[in-house]
């Protein structure tokens, strides 16, 4: 890349800038080789004798580097310093300067011979570098908070020009307003190397916001890109203005739980020791915090945390322990006879409202049955649940009712198919009774529930007989009695039923119409009573009736 300037250009790595009568300028890289053209347009090579360099010496004299011969492949250095060594010419008469430093910064002059001129180019060299990493240095261990404090020192060093530093916060870069922010900045010469160090101090005031705040300082130069150090946080130190107590344990807190109160401070740095007031007792701890083992009851209460120094600066926290007692009065298993009475008593104690459930088996129970009389319904498991947040307890007691067997009612009736007769015997008692039938036949029984059961025989009579049913158990027995017939006679009974039934029908029949003809003869003499009449009619009906006796004795 090449470009034209008068007095002032870069030139980097051979970029070279010109002007008719000015002087060029070009830029050399430090450390490297370092290339300072020759521009002799009007000599031709043809033409040309020799080359020659020359430079201005450090005192203003001029001095001689090489000649070059057109005729001879190699140069003739002339110089006695430093640049003995350091200096060839290229095939372009271009003057090479190894090891390029800020000593070679000064006016170099091309000069040309021909047979018919003298051309001279003069051109002054500047040498650049880049700065070394930015780092910070001399870092703050802490920042007060509202107090202005020296945050470090970045220091981009061996440059030239001299490297401009800026200061960054959370990558935005830091203004001196000369109150909370100020930075200062200064630059040094390395006596040797002529290479230029920036340094740059800066004093901030933080805040507890800065706590995570990443601080940075970015080094700029002409050479580019933009350099940044490594990013530091710094720990804000403040006083403490407020304390919390944390309880910590499992919820709710029961009776033989481990309870550990915890103190924490917003200052920076913390505290290392804190006041725990126990229910009223006062212990100091190098610690932030306090264990209760195997609470009770009894450690229900307020509890409290704050400086040892610092009584104003105080937390509280309410500690409850949750606690449930219960007690049944009967449990386990429970005996009485049929009939009896049966006191039931439970009692809780707890440290909040307890939900309180009955169960019988499966059953979910409204309320607790009545047992002052009780029933063969009555027996089963009854359990109690009780139960608070976090704590659950069960209680619960099997009744069992024992009576007597006894039998409830006996039945007869024809199957289906009319040609074999079930006997049922329906009983109760307990324990379960054990029935014995008087005849043969095929048994069935239902299901023992709430202490009655049904046996069923089906026989086929041949005759007419008298069957029993017997029950019993360990508190006694039952017994009652049927008469079963036989089918022919029970057909034989079926038809007299049926006579017996068409004779009773008559006679009913009978009666009724009797009956009614009596209540219109009755109904007839009260009318008669009420026109006047006699009793025996009037003139024309003894006529009528005479003559019907008339008729009759013919």
């Amino acid at each position: 890349m090449k470009s034209l300037i008068c007095l002032f250009g870069a030139f980097i790595a051979a970029a070279v800038f010109q002007t008719g009568s000015c002087v060029e300028t070009v830029i050399g890289l430090y450390g490297e080789t370092i290339e300072v053209p020759c521009k002799i347009g009007s000599i031709k090579q043809d033409g040309l004798i020799f080359t020659k360099w020359k430079y201005v010496k450090d005192d203003g004299s001029p001095g001689d580097l090489l000649v070059k011969q057109a005729q001879k492949d190699e140069a003739t250095v002339s110089a006695t310093d430093s640049y003995k060594t350091r200096v060839s010419i290229s095939a372009n008469s271009s003057l090479l300067i190894a090891q390029g430093s800020l000593v070679d910064q000064r006016v170099f002059t091309c000069m040309a011979v021909s047979l018919t001129n003298l051309d001279e180019h003069s051109v002054e060299l500047k040498v650049f570098k880049k700065p070394s990493h930015p780092v910070i240095k001399n870092k703050a261990k802490g920042l007060e908070n509202g107090k202005l404090t020296q945050l470090g020192e970045c220091v981009a060093e061996s440059a030239n020009p001299a490297a401009d530093l800026i200061w960054m916060k959370n990558n935005q870069p830091l203004v001196d307003d000369g109150k909370t922010i100020i930075i200062t900045s200064a630059i040094t010469k390395d006596p040797v190397t002529a290479l230029s160090s920036t340094s740059s101090r800066l004093q901030y005031t933080a805040s507890k916001e800065d706590k995570e705040s990443q601080f940075t300082c970015t080094a700029k130069h002409v050479l580019g890109p933009d350099q940044n150090s490594t990013s530091e946080t710094f720990p804000i130190h403040y006083p403490t203005e407020k304390v919390s107590l944390h309880v910590v344990s499992q919820s709710p807190i029961r009776e033989g739980d481990d309870v550990t109160l915890i103190c924490k401070a917003d200052g920076n740095p913390p505290p290392t020791s804190f006041k725990f007031n126990i229910k009223g007792k006062v212990t100091v701890m190098d610690k932030n915090n306090y264990t209760l083992t195997g609470v009770t009851r009894a450690d229900t209460g307020v509890y409290k945390c704050s400086l040892p120094d610092n009584d104003v600066l105080e937390s509280t926290q309410m500690v409850t322990v949750s606690f449930l007692d219960v007690s049944l009065t009967p449990t386990g298993k429970v005996l009485k006879k049929l009939g009896e009475k049966l006191e039931v008593s439970f009692e809780k104690n707890a440290s909040t409202e307890a939900k309180v459930t009955w169960k019988k088996g499966d059953l979910t129970l409204d309320k607790l049955p009545d047992f002052s009389n009780l029933t063969y319904s009555d027996a089963g498991l009854y359990v109690c649940d009780v139960s608070i947040e976090g704590i659950k307890r069960s209680l619960s007691f099997e009744l069992t009712v024992e009576g007597g067997p006894k039998i409830l009612r006996l039945t007869k009736h024809r199957s289906n198919d009319g040609k074999h007769k079930i006997l049922t015997c329906e009983a109760e008692g307990s324990p379960k009774p054990e029935v014995q039938w008087s005849v043969n036949g095929t048994t069935d029984e239902s299901a023992y529930l709430d202490g009655k059961t049904t046996y069923k025989i089906t026989v086929v009579p041949n005759r007419n007989l008298t069957v029993s049913c017997q029950v019993t158990s360990k508190l006694g027995q039952d017994t009652r009695d049927i008469s079963v017939f036989s089918q022919k006679n029970e057909g034989g009974m079926e038809q007299t039923k049926v006579i017996v039934g068409v004779l009773v029908g008559l006679f009913v029949a009978a009666a009724l119409v009797g009956l009614i003809y009596w209540l219109y003869i009755k109904k007839t003499r009260e009318g008669s009573w009420k026109t006047g009449e006699k009793e025996t009619g009037t003139s024309e009906e003894s006529k009528k009736l005479e003559e019907n006796n008339h008729k009759a004795d013919v």
